[in-house]
């Protein structure tokens, strides 16, 4: 897809991306494949700013995906075991529906693992765990070149139903 950009995050992209994400005209759809089973809640603008100021901003592991120089969605990346920061895992979200289904994630997220492992090269693995029911992102990781790496089955509990826990992961010497 043409006109997709990664950068990383200015405060100034905000009001932007809260407004994609949780602002009143947003659909929230992608609330239901990012873990719904936590029940997170839907931000306030006071909340999102504050979060997102003290964790995303200008750093780098966290960018802005743009299209058409307008956010539609994030990347990040975390350590899983805290401050020990041997285990990173990265994450993406298109808060934009309508761009579902159109190479965006495919286009952006090989070179944002890339970019993770060049961030800390004292790493040999980057990963991302989500769950069965989130068809786009277990393909997302395979198109990738992430490996499935684990499956618990039957934990993540949604609407009347278990779905499993999958994990995909990336070695450096993959690269």
């Amino acid at each position: 897809m043409k006109n997709i950009i990664v950068r990383p995050i200015e405060e100034s992209d905000l009001p932007a991306m809260w407004d994609i994400a949780f602002g009143p005209a947003a659909d929230l759809k992608w609330m239901d494949l990012n873990g719904p089973y936590f029940h997170d809640p839907v931000w306030t603008w006071p909340e999102f700013e504050k979060r997102f100021i003290e964790k995303f901003v200008e750093v780098p592991t966290a960018a802005v995906i743009c299209f058409e120089e307008r956010p539609i969605g994030m990347l990040s990346g975390y350590f899983e075991d805290g401050k020990l920061a041997k285990w990173l895992e990265a994450g993406i979200v298109i808060y934009d529906a309508t761009l579902w289904g159109q190479g965006v994630g495919t286009q952006v997220f090989r070179p944002w693992l890339e970019h993770l492992l060049t961030v800390f090269p004292e790493l040999p693995h980057v990963g991302f765990t989500t769950w069965s029911g989130n068809t786009g992102m277990m393909r997302l990781g395979e198109r990738s070149g992430m490996q499935l790496e684990g499956r618990i089955r039957q934990v993540r509990y949604w609407q009347g139903q278990y779905y499993d826990s999958v994990k995909y992961g990336l070695l450096r010497t993959e690269l």
